[in-house]
């Protein structure tokens, strides 16, 4: 039954992008766009499947630093944010600082990244994780502050401590908000992995796929351009169903003890 639902579920967005490939080949065939400007949806696949080693790696590389960077962004996140709700005057003095991850253009702070981190897989795993921790630490917070107050009231009744309030009462009532933050934050990893890859990967055979992508279009080889763009994509739609997938199944769990 779950099957034949996934498969009814996939339908819509396969029609959406077989349309998409559609209209594009048919504009490129129409205004007869250069190559190099717009290469056709064939010469893109030919492009992949004539070497697809150094792609496959590239998309090995650049999800490995996705996923850990997302896992550093969801267990910080999660910390700071279970930590700010156990206090209002931390909260008033440490959250407003935490908007910088948000605000501050990652390009900005790249270049210290590599100062402190050096070049390679650290500094593309620490944008990542700035880039997707602060969704978590806001609906972490957010989750942890929305239990209505006199359950609070009942645990003080109770003898319950704070710890054990936020334990018992807090975490469980939050784990809806806590689940939309780390999917936010899902999709928000793979650019943050891709951005750090441009100013602070390395080259070389395994290479992943930022370079490739500021190596083919130095270049003008847009089309392998357009196989990383694609992988990349790929890359962010895995990480974010798998966090979807566990998410549903920490939901379930959440409902049927709840």
């Amino acid at each position: 039954m779950n099957v034949r639902l996934a498969l009814r579920g996939a339908i819509g967005p396969a029609i959406t992008i077989a349309a998409a490939i559609g209209v594009w080949a048919l504009a490129k065939s129409l205004f007869g766009i250069a190559d190099f400007v717009l290469p056709s949806p064939k010469a893109v696949a030919d492009t992949f499947v004539a070497d697809p080693q150094p792609f496959l790696i590239a998309t090995g590389e650049t999800a490995i630093s996705a996923t850990i960077g997302f896992a550093i962004a969801a267990a910080g996140g999660i910390a700071i944010g279970s930590m700010l709700s156990l206090s209002t005057r931390v909260e008033r003095s440490v959250y407003p600082i935490t908007l910088l991850f948000q605000m501050v253009p990652l390009v900005a702070i790249a270049p210290l990244l590599v100062i402190w981190c050096g070049y390679g897989r650290p500094a593309v795993v620490a944008s990542t994780a700035i880039v997707a921790i602060f969704p978590v630490i806001a609906n972490t917070l957010a989750g942890l502050r929305s239990r209505a107050p006199e359950l609070d009231e009942l645990f003080r009744v109770l003898g319950a401590g704070r710890f054990a309030t936020w334990r018992k009462l807090a975490v469980p009532s939050a784990v809806p908000s806590i689940v939309t933050g780390l999917r936010i934050a899902a999709g928000l990893a793979t650019i943050g992995t891709i951005t750090g890859e441009f100013l602070a990967a390395e080259g070389g055979e395994r290479a992943p796929l930022g370079i490739q992508i500021t190596t083919a279009m130095r270049n003008f080889q847009t089309d392998r351009v357009f196989v990383a763009v694609v992988l990349a994509a790929c890359v962010g739609f895995a990480l974010f169903g798998l966090t979807s997938l566990v998410s549903r199944a920490v939901l379930g769990r959440w409902m049927r003890t709840g």
